[in-house]
């Protein structure tokens, strides 16, 4: 029996949406995401010298791939997405720079101690049906790195979600008009999201997907239970505190 997709594994789904979640601005933060990574992992300078092995795990369209190669760093994309990855390697063409991109599920994507560092970002995780899934994906990605090898992770977690907590709004982006409507799935153990594109012809896309949502110290429970050997949790990428005024929720772990 064929196993059932994954709607993150739908092609279409990101290619529809793509001018929405990757618009101008999110192009325009990716050089200052780069060298706050660069910075966390003690590779800020790498001039004349090797730069680190980087796994960028879930790279989309090569936002933050391209900017880290541009900046000296041995990149690696995975991504499902093959309509992603070929966006990346046009990036990385057109900049300059060298990126091995590859097509792999991130569940079953393997490469022991390849890796000086990981990253996953944009709230690229969290999505799968079950936790044990998730746990996969971390249990991977510290496998692939070196003893004392690190792991940034950043996405919205529990707490931000419930502190800017909207049932919908309405704004334009991408040329699209964009209507959203949220709820809550369980004990604030989801999100469940609904995002309707509206291009200048009146034609619409509809697609609803669920985030599972965790905790700060939820995910550091995780990562620690696969394979990491510390986590550290900050508000941002500049080492700001997680609290009540964090932007996001960035985890910053070491084998």
């Amino acid at each position: 029996m064929e196993k059932k997709r994954d709607w993150f594994e739908n092609e279409s789904f990101w290619a529809q949406y793509a001018p929405v979640l990757f618009d101008a601005q999110r192009w325009a933060e990716a050089p200052s995401v780069a060298e706050g990574i660069l910075h966390i992992i003690g590779a800020a300078n790498v001039e004349g010298k090797e730069g680190p092995a980087i796994l960028d795990a879930g790279c989309g369209p090569g936002r933050i791939s391209v900017e880290l190669a541009a900046r000296g760093a041995r990149v690696t994309g995975v991504d499902i997405i093959r309509p992603f990855l070929n966006a990346a390697l046009e990036s990385a063409q057109d900049e300059g720079v060298e990126l091995e991109l590859v097509q792999a599920d991130l569940r079953t994507f393997s490469r022991p101690g390849a890796f000086d560092a990981a990253v996953s970002l944009y709230t690229s995780f969290g999505y799968c049906d079950t936790i044990e899934e998730d746990m996969t994906i971390l249990r991977n990605i510290a496998s692939a790195l070196v003893p004392g090898g690190w792991f940034i992770l950043e996405m919205t977690g529990r707490e931000i979600a419930v502190r800017d907590f909207t049932e919908g709004e309405w704004f334009e982006r991408g040329g699209f008009t964009v209507l959203t409507e949220f709820s809550v799935e369980g004990a604030w153990e989801g999100l469940r999201s609904r995002w309707m594109l509206i291009d200048e012809n009146g034609r619409k896309i509809d697609h609803v997907f669920v985030q599972r949502l965790y905790s700060a110290v939820e995910l550091k429970r995780l990562m620690m239970a696969t394979g990491f050997s510390s986590v550290e949790i900050y508000g941002d990428f500049d080492f700001s505190p997680y609290n009540e005024k964090a932007r996001t929720m960035v985890l910053v772990a070491r084998t």
